[in-house]
């Protein structure tokens, strides 16, 4: 038995355990869940992915569909098969891909207890036949988890009525495992790096792509570093924008400063060595990126897009600026940087609140009762 009641077969539904928001949060969530004495197990629309041993390793069943591009009957057939072997499961679907070929799978049977989380803002193309088809699913979807209450908002005004709510649940992070960005890893950092002792960093963490527009970042640092020059830049996380990256920072004159370190897996290590965390995108959902700063302690500084603005409180925790804007962006990490009891009251205060409100279990209790108030 759980604290909320009798133990639940959970089944979730992604598209892949690649690294990624999305990808940590299911694992995690999947974990929690275990502990709590539900049996959860995962099943993947396409490959397993590089994390899915994480959950191998704890005993958890990861199940891959192997589906092919376009249309494949045989993987949702696969995918039928593995959802029917467990009846009475409650299904947890990530994302609109996963949720309609959910959908599909069961189609012909009785409907199973069918949660959808969408991560992110939803789709840039709402009319797409992908989003579509999503729409059309609601009619066997009892609830829709949307990770912050901009996005439920959106979701809403873009049609989507699943049969029971549209409600909003953030996500959550294993926050004990973070440690509190500290002079000894800022050292340790500046060491591999090569910095000069005393060197700041600024550091961000995302995919290189457009919508996290670090080449605004860049811009913004460009600003920074004449006017501050014993600073860095490091962005960690790799993707098709990189080359591109690389040479706008090369050209910008500040090059020198500018470290990408690519994909790694010791993200809460080099946390800890930063002394700002930087986001820049142009659309966010409920950023892992940004409850991973919080839980380590640093002041940040974020676009005030999506959900940011549920994560970071401007001068609570951090501080807003507008997207797009490379000088709002230079001038509020200039002014951490010419601060430092603001900047460390800000990161502690963030600390806080992650570890309050931005923890696994607590995310984990909020689908508890959502499993159980709306699918039972």
């Amino acid at each position: 038995m759980t604290a909320g009641g009798a133990s639940l077969d959970i089944a979730h539904v992604v598209e892949n355990l690649e690294r990624g928001g999305l990808e940590r949060m299911v694992i995690d969530l999947a974990l929690a869940q275990r502990a709590a004495g539900h049996r959860p197990r995962v099943a993947c629309l396409f490959a397993p992915g590089a994390l899915a041993g994480e959950l191998r390793g704890q005993g958890i069943e990861v199940f891959a569909c192997h589906k092919a591009a376009g249309l494949d009957l045989g993987a949702v057939r696969r995918l039928r098969a593995w959802l029917q072997a467990v009846p009475g499961a409650v299904v947890h679907t990530h994302n609109a891909n996963a949720h309609y070929h959910t959908v599909a799978a069961t189609f012909g049977t009785p409907a199973p207890r069918l949660v959808n989380t969408r991560h992110g803002m939803g789709a840039s193309r709402p009319r797409s036949r992908g989003e579509w088809l999503y729409r059309r699913a609601m009619a066997r979807t009892d609830v829709v988890a949307a990770v912050c209450e901009a996005a439920r908002a959106r979701f809403a005004a873009q049609g989507v009525r699943p049969r029971a709510g549209l409600l909003a649940v953030p996500n959550g992070i294993r926050v004990e495992t973070f440690a509190t960005a500290n002079e000894e890893r800022r050292a340790a950092l500046r060491n591999v790096l090569g910095l000069a002792p005393g060197t700041r960093i600024i550091g961000t963490v995302g995919r290189l792509n457009p919508v996290k527009d670090q080449a605004m970042l860049l811009r913004a640092f460009a600003r920074v570093h004449a006017e501050a020059d014993d600073t860095a830049l490091v962005l960690v996380g790799d993707g098709a924008l990189r080359a591109e990256l690389e040479r706008q920072a090369g050209a910008s004159g500040a090059g020198e400063a500018v470290h990408f370190l690519g994909d790694r897996s010791d993200v809460r290590q080099l946390l800890q060595g930063f002394d700002v965390f930087a986001l820049s995108s142009l659309s966010e959902g409920y950023s892992m990126a940004l409850l991973e700063a919080c839980a380590s302690g640093l002041p940040i500084v974020a676009t005030d897009v999506g959900g940011n603005r549920e994560i970071v409180a401007d001068e609570r925790n951090g501080v807003l600026v507008p997207a797009a804007d490379a000088q709002a962006m230079a001038n509020a990490v200039l002014g951490l940087l010419r601060d430092a009891a603001r900047a460390q009251r800000l990161g502690m205060t963030g600390r806080g609140w992650a570890l309050r409100e931005a923890s696994v279990q607590a995310m984990a209790a909020r689908y508890d009762t959502l499993y159980r108030g709306v699918c039972m």
